[in-house]
């Protein structure tokens, strides 16, 4: 982890560096923000796409990128969503190789192709064809090493695997079309998150959580069976899932209404290796550093984003080794810039900051 701001001002002070970059920017968006996510392309460095949370049918989708050199966001896009988009991921292509997607949950799967200042919509992913009745999808990821396949949770106790085909170039534009590659009952209850592990190559591990308080990983080599990782001992429900994003042994997950937030080694299945528990107020968002398999940050309606240095485990981890506090709101959303990783994005109220740390 990088010196503190404060440590880092001094230190230049003292050796006559350049005046320093801002340490924070933000953005205030016209609607309470709820979903969030960096995109990773080499040539859009400071580019986020941001999800209103508007209880009514109408919502919106807008793409904001900072220029360094005003210090100033600019909206590059804006698009209407079908109801409050319950997660916003770029397409994790880091060396620009894919079209320029971006793809919401929400009613349905959708995948849109970023422009300036018009976004369109490649396709809707729709696995209930034969019924009116949609059942909501509260989460979904990208694979990493495959961004051919998006893995989707919903409340109907299933998760999906969608196959993306960026298909023929007709008239200098690919078209982009998906398929259910595979579709599993993955809980007894709600499926509240899904995420993609780095194990064993990185494209066909990936653990969900959900209502009835357990946390399972799968294998889409062998279906037929999933290791329950841990179960909450009250079966209060897990809503939140993340990856180590250097050492795929550990995750960490969030129940309902907790103000800690648990970490668990796929080596030891059941039994908690670490609990984050100085938040005053229930957790909302966790985000694993980037660059470091010891680095984690959590957000909460406390104010709070915490960043805790995990490397003393099994030993207790008392205190988080930087805090800040976003005066004016509950954070509902964290990020840690997967190309970025000295900058964490958190939402709160209707504002988008981005801190340096």
């Amino acid at each position: 982890m990088c010196e503190e701001p404060l440590q880092r001002a001094l230190t230049m002070a003292v050796h006559g560096a350049p005046p320093k970059r801002k340490e924070i920017y933000k953005y205030e968006a016209p609607w309470p923000l709820y979903s969030m996510n960096w995109s990773v392309r080499p040539d859009k460095r400071f580019r986020l796409a941001l999800g209103s949370f508007v209880e009514e049918y109408n919502n919106k989708v807008q793409v904001v990128s900072l220029d360094e050199d005003t210090s100033e966001f600019s909206a590059k896009s804006t698009f209407d969503h079908p109801y409050p988009t319950t997660k916003i991921m770029w397409i994790p292509d880091s060396k620009g190789v894919f079209p320029d997607l971006l793809a919401t949950s929400g009613d349905y799967l959708r995948v849109w192709r970023a422009g300036e200042p018009e976004t369109r919509l490649e396709c809707v992913l729709n696995n209930n064809k034969n019924s009116d009745f949609c059942a909501p999808l509260t989460s979904f990821d990208w694979n990493e090493v495959d961004p051919n396949l998006i893995g989707t949770s919903s409340i109907d106790t299933t998760c999906t695997i969608w196959g993306l085909e960026t298909g023929q170039v007709l008239g200098r534009v690919n078209l982009v079309t998906g398929h259910v590659k595979t579709q599993l009952i993955a809980h007894d209850k709600e499926v509240y998150d899904i995420a993609f592990s780095r194990a064993g190559g990185g494209r066909d591990m990936f653990a969900s959580v959900g209502a009835d308080g357990s946390v399972r990983m799968f294998d889409l080599r062998h279906l037929e069976h999933s290791t329950i990782i841990y179960e909450d001992p009250q079966h209060t429900p897990l809503l939140r899932l993340a990856w180590n994003k250097q050492d795929p042994n550990y995750l960490a997950t969030v129940a309902m209404d907790a103000c800690e937030v648990i970490i668990l080694d796929v080596r030891v299945p059941c039994t908690p290796v670490a609990r984050l528990n100085n938040h005053r107020a229930c957790v909302n968002g966790i985000a694993w550093a980037p660059h470091s398999s010891c680095h984690i940050c959590t957000a909460g309606d406390d104010h709070q984003a915490l960043i805790w240095d995990i490397q003393q485990m099994p030993r207790a981890i008392e205190d988080p080794i930087l805090a800040y506090t976003a005066a004016e709101g509950e954070i509902n959303q964290i990020q840690w810039g997967a190309t970025q990783p000295d900058w964490i994005a958190i939402c709160y109220n209707k504002a988008l900051e981005i801190l340096r740390v």
